[in-house]
């Protein structure tokens, strides 16, 4: 059960469109917004690296796509390694949320079948209790292939525990580049994150939407842990948090190891071309065997820790 509640959250942790909310659909926020002070500022330090070579420098930056407010990190080396870039690349491009709800639409909606006649008797029961429990109509998600259901579930404990997208570290980035006049680009498109999901089998499918469900009430716990291994800069947690234990080894290989080889080689491309350019992308990525540095590695390309 851990296990599958590791997997549930690497999953959504792993992918930046998740965070675009894919539906309309909110869970209930745990306490009104208007009632709470606002957080007074804390510092931390993520981890940062760098490849370089002669006349190239590629920064390597993980992220959390949504936090909570309150969290200073991009300062000392962060903040230097960005005003350093000319171009600031991150998982996939900032979308307007209508473009990536109609990108969503269009592949994760079931043709002539619903999604609740899909489940077993006693899966169909768990879901549609949680579904009341938020006070979401249980048939809102009927025409949602179960691996959107489940992306669309699993978000939902990040809000309720008060992180926002506006908030996460490529919004941050994002920002900052653009008022330094820097570039923007990507290393996949939202068509080809959706993909990597759509294409899973569909016991596959189910099984993470079962667990979406199942773990709904523990997702908050360990996203806060996450955020904390991330801030502390500690990479091995981070590793060991997600990483290790996803048990589904489909899901793992589609969603980290082979995203991971990809960027390695472009990475290792890059340092044919001069200049400094800042990769920030999910700290899933950067973390645990098989990360993007071990690619690196196994591709004869060194990295070093910068902070």
């Amino acid at each position: 059960m851990k296990h599958a509640l590791r997997t549930l959250v690497s999953a959504v942790a792993l992918v930046g469109f998740a965070f675009t909310g894919p539906l309309n659909a909110r869970a209930p926020a745990a306490k009104p917004a208007a009632a709470a002070p606002a957080p007074a500022p804390k510092a931390i330090k993520p981890a940062l690296w760098k490849v370089s070579d002669e006349d190239t420098t590629i920064y390597l930056f993980g992220t959390i796509h949504a936090l909570p407010k309150g969290l200073v990190w991009l300062d000392g080396p962060v903040a230097t390694a960005l005003d350093a870039s000319s171009e600031l690349l991150t998982e996939i491009p900032e979308v307007p949320p209508a473009q990536q709800q109609k990108a969503v639409m269009a592949i994760g909606l079931l043709q002539g079948e619903t999604l609740r006649s899909l489940m077993g008797d006693a899966d169909r029961e768990a879901y549609e209790a949680l579904l009341a429990r938020l006070k979401i109509p249980p048939q809102a998600f009927d025409a949602l292939e179960p691996w959107l259901a489940g992306i669309t579930l699993g978000v939902m404990p990040y809000a309720m525990a008060g992180y926002t997208q506006a908030d996460g570290v490529e919004a941050v980035l994002r920002k900052a580049a653009l008022a330094k006049g820097k570039s923007l680009g990507a290393l996949e498109t939202v068509d080809y994150q959706l993909g990597l999901f759509d294409q899973l089998p569909r016991e596959t499918q189910l099984r993470f939407l079962n667990q979406a469900v199942r773990d709904f009430d523990r997702g908050t716990g360990l996203i806060g842990v996450m955020t904390e291994e991330w801030g502390s800069g500690d990479p091995d947690g981070i590793g060991k948090l997600l990483n290790e234990n996803m048990d589904d080894p489909g899901l793992a290989e589609s969603l980290l190891y082979q995203r991971n080889r990809n960027w390695a080689a472009w990475v290792r491309q890059r340092l044919q071309q001069p200049g400094t350019v800042f990769v920030a992308v999910g700290a899933g990525h950067l973390a645990g065997p098989g990360s993007v540095q071990d690619a690196l590695k196994a591709q004869g390309v060194e990295t070093a820790r910068v902070q």
